[in-house]
């Protein structure tokens, strides 16, 4: 049975991309800590970070990095938040946010009922950042 996740990155659920490869997606979460969290998905359904190969892991890592450091520059933000959770969907993903304290990386926190204009310019705001960045290739128009 084919995850959330999945579905998202095959299209039969709509998603907002910034990255798309053959391994690795990204797109915005509909539940943000921060304009422009996002997160980074490998294609292969792994379950718990643990069990992906290094090769998958490495490369979700390195598309997360990338991520952030757009994020830092297009959201003006201190730093980004990174972390690995895994429980609400059973498919490997990391959320990466623009983070300015601890008080960012409070999950009870996020924004249950985002604006949908919201994420599409959020969305788009990071798109640019990242081709800007120079990882064009891997950025999707929409």
């Amino acid at each position: 049975m084919s995850t959330l996740f999945t579905k998202i990155i095959n299209g039969e659920i709509p998603g907002r991309f910034v990255w798309r490869e053959d391994d690795v997606v990204a797109f915005l979460t509909v539940g943000p800590l921060a304009d422009g969290h996002t997160l980074v998905v490998p294609v292969e359904e792994v379950d718990r970070w643990t069990d992906a190969s290094p090769e998958t892991l490495a490369r979700v890592m390195e598309v997360a990095r990338r991520i952030g450091a757009a994020q830092v520059d297009v959201f003006g933000s201190a730093r980004a938040g990174l972390t690995i959770a895994g429980y609400e969907i059973n498919h490997l993903h990391v959320h990466v946010w623009p983070s300015n304290s601890m008080a960012d990386y409070d999950f009870g926190a996020v924004d249950q009922n985002p604006d949908p204009e919201r994420l599409d310019a959020n969305a788009e705001k990071l798109r640019d950042g990242l081709r800007a960045a120079g990882y064009g290739e891997f950025v999707p128009d929409a």
